[in-house]
C-alpha cells in the first residue's frame, strides 16, 4: 500500500486531495491574519481582527472588525491589492474564453463541445483550431492556458490516464488557485467515484445529450438556474433585525433552538425536514441555505452547520451574548495564570453548559486568539482545551478597550 506523509503526518491516499486542500486554506488563512493583522491605528494602537470561514478558496469568507477609523485605514493599506484584485474579477467575468483539454481517442465529441461553445459567444481554444503546421505545440497551449477565463478538461475512460492530459489539467488548477479561471471537469461515462481525489469537491457536470453542453453554456455565461426568490410563508416571518431576510433568520433560528452543544454538525439534518421545521418551502429553504453559505458546510446530502453559526445568532435567541462571553473569557485567561485550559473545568467554574461555552470558544477561534484542540469523540464540546495565544489574544483585549 502507498502511503503518504504530509507534515508529519501520515495520510491515506484517498484523502490526500483533502488534505492538501485543508493545508492550502490554512496557509492562506496565515497569509492574510498576517498581512491585515499586523496594520495598526497610529493613534490608538489598535489592531484589527480578522474572521475568515470556508473549507476551500471557492467558499472563502472573510471579514475585519475594528474601529471605523480603523477599518478605513486598512481599505487604504490594502487599496493597491484591491485594484488588482477588482481587475482579476474583470478578466474572469468579462467575455469568456475557454482552453479545452482533451485526449485524440474524443476527438469527436470534444468537437461538438468546442463548436457549440463557439457557436454561442465562447471564444474556445481547440487543438485542431488552434495549432497549425510547423507550430510550437508548447507555445501554443501556454496561449490558450495564459489567456483562458474557464478551463475545460473532458474527462472520459480514455483521458483520465492520459499524461499530456494531466499535464493541463495541472496548469489549469494552478489557474483556478491562483483565482485567474474557472475550472470545469466534464464527464462523458465516467462516474463520479473515478474523478481524481483533487476534483472530487467539484461540480463536474456529465454530458449525455446536447441538452447537457446547452447547459454548459448557460453555466459558463453565468445565467442562473435558481429561481427567484419567493415570498417567505407567514410562519416563518421573522421579526429579529439581523441583517439577513426572513427565511435566513427561520433557518437560523431553527439551529439556535434545536442544537443541543452548540458545535459543528449539532445537529445533522436534510434539506426537506429543515424546510418543515422553519416553515419554509424547499426552493426557500435553499436560498435561505444560500444567503447562510458562511455558516454551512458545502455538502450535496445533509445541511453540516458550523459552529459559527451559533456565534452569530445566539444573541438574538438566547439569553447570553457569544461576544462577551469571549471578551470574559479572553480577559480571564490572560490575567488568571491558574486559569483552566480543559473546557469542562472552565464550564463548571463559569457555571456554564457547553452550549454556552462553544459559541464563546468558536468566536476566539474564528480571530485566531486560540489554539486549534478539536478532537473528535468528544461532542460535548466544539474545543477540549482553550488556550491562548498570548500576543494575538493581548491585542485583541486592548483593541476592545
Amino acid at each position: 500500500m502507498i502511503q503518504f506523509e504530509i507534515g508529519g503526518k501520515k495520510v491515506h491516499p484517498d484523502k490526500i486531495g483533502d488534505v492538501l486542500m485543508q493545508a492550502e486554506m490554512e496557509n492562506l488563512s496565515a497569509q492574510i491574519r498576517e498581512k491585515i493583522g499586523s496594520i495598526r491605528d497610529p493613534e490608538t494602537g489598535e489592531f484589527p481582527t480578522v474572521v475568515i470561514r470556508g473549507d476551500s478558496r471557492d467558499d472563502l469568507h472573510m471579514h475585519v472588525e475594528g474601529s471605523p477609523e480603523l477599518i478605513e485605514l486598512v481599505r487604504r493599506r490594502m487599496g493597491g491589492d484591491e485594484e488588482r484584485t477588482n481587475a482579476m474579477e474583470e478578466e474572469v467575468t468579462g467575455e469568456p474564453r475557454a482552453f479545452l483539454s482533451f485526449t485524440w481517442d474524443d476527438r469527436v465529441l470534444a468537437e461538438r463541445i468546442a463548436t457549440s461553445l463557439q457557436a454561442n459567444g465562447i471564444d474556445t481554444w481547440w487543438a485542431e483550431w488552434c495549432i497549425g503546421a510547423g507550430d510550437s505545440l508548447r507555445q501554443k497551449i501556454d496561449e490558450g492556458l495564459g489567456n483562458c477565463t474557464h478551463f475545460l478538461v473532458l474527462l472520459t475512460p480514455n483521458s483520465i490516464s492520459k499524461p499530456w492530459v494531466n499535464q493541463e489539467m495541472d496548469a489549469g488548477l494552478m489557474r483556478k488557485l491562483n483565482r485567474n479561471c474557472k475550472f470545469i471537469p466534464v464527464r462523458y461515462e465516467l462516474q463520479p467515484s473515478a474523478l481524481p481525489p483533487l476534483l472530487s469537491g467539484m461540480l463536474a457536470p456529465e454530458i449525455k445529450a446536447d441538452e447537457d453542453i446547452t447547459q454548459l453554456i448557460n453555466d459558463i455565461h453565468g445565467i442562473s438556474r435558481r429561481p427567484p426568490l419567493g415570498k417567505a410563508p407567514h410562519g416563518a416571518s421573522v421579526e429579529t433585525k439581523t441583517g439577513y431576510s426572513a427565511a435566513a433568520n427561520a433557518v437560523a433560528r431553527y439551529f439556535v433552538e434545536a442544537t443541543k452543544y452548540g458545535c459543528s454538525m449539532d445537529p445533522m439534518i436534510d434539506v426537506g425536514p429543515l424546510a418543515k421545521e422553519a416553515g419554509l418551502t424547499e426552493e426557500d429553504t435553499k436560498d435561505a441555505l444560500y444567503e447562510l453559505s458562511a455558516f454551512f458546510r458545502d455538502n450535496h446530502f445533509h445541511v453540516l452547520v458550523r459552529s459559527c453559526l451559533f456565534t452569530e445568532f445566539d444573541r438574538h435567541w438566547k439569553d447570553w451574548d457569544p461576544r462577551e462571553d469571549a471578551l470574559k473569557l479572553a480577559a480571564d485567561i490572560m490575567n488568571d495564570e491558574s486559569f483552566p485550559a480543559d473546557s469542562k473545568s472552565i464550564a463548571d467554574q463559569y457555571g456554564w453548559d457547553p452550549r454556552r461555552l462553544n459559541p464563546a470558544a468558536t468566536y476566539l477561534h474564528e480571530r485566531g486568539l486560540i489554539r486549534d484542540y478539536k478532537v473528535t469523540g468528544q461532542p460535548q464540546f466544539e474545543y477540549y482545551r482553550i488556550v491562548g495565544k498570548a500576543d494575538e489574544m493581548r491585542r485583541f483585549l486592548k483593541s476592545m478597550q
